[in-house]
């Protein structure tokens, strides 16, 4: 991970499903973000309804989601609409947001080595790095980001 804990996050814009740009520099609430591979796989698409089904939990907690990965905009739309996802998702087509936050580097899948997004999710408090996760395990993850929140509330 290239941010640290209690460090400034790296601000950054991107294309989002809203229709403006998202620009962290411009977010007042608390803010989680999580970096997922691929729209419409398998755990991608579970991590993705879990934070939805927890999201008016969040809200309440004055959080708000924004999911980020390198599909584009189109593909956002469809995936967030065939899931009805009720927050925002993000398109770092170029992977410059990933590298900035330290999701991107080498993975491996069945013995093959690439380059990918490394699941991970980071809280954001007042433009503040407060938690991290990396290399996330789907099941049960979203509970546990909501858990963190309630606890320091």
């Amino acid at each position: 991970m290239k941010i640290k804990i209690n460090k400034k996050a790296p601000i950054f814009k991107l294309n989002s499903t809203s229709s403006k740009p998202f620009d962290l520099s411009k977010v007042k609430s608390g803010l989680i973000i999580y970096f997922y591979p691929k729209d419409n796989t398998p755990g991608c698409t579970l991590e993705t309804k879990d934070f939805s089904k927890l999201y008016k939990n969040f809200k309440n907690l004055k959080y708000e989601i924004v999911g980020i990965s390198k599909d584009n905009i189109k593909s956002h739309f469809s995936f967030k609409n065939k899931y009805k996802v009720p927050f925002h998702l993000l398109s770092d087509e170029k992977v410059q947001v990933q590298k900035k936050y330290g999701v991107w580097g080498m993975k491996s899948f069945m013995g093959n080595k690439f380059m990918g997004t490394i699941r991970s999710t980071i809280v954001i408090n007042r433009g503040k790095v407060i938690k991290i996760w990396p290399n996330v395990r789907v099941k049960g993850h979203a509970q546990d980001v909501l858990n963190f929140i309630k606890s320091i509330k």
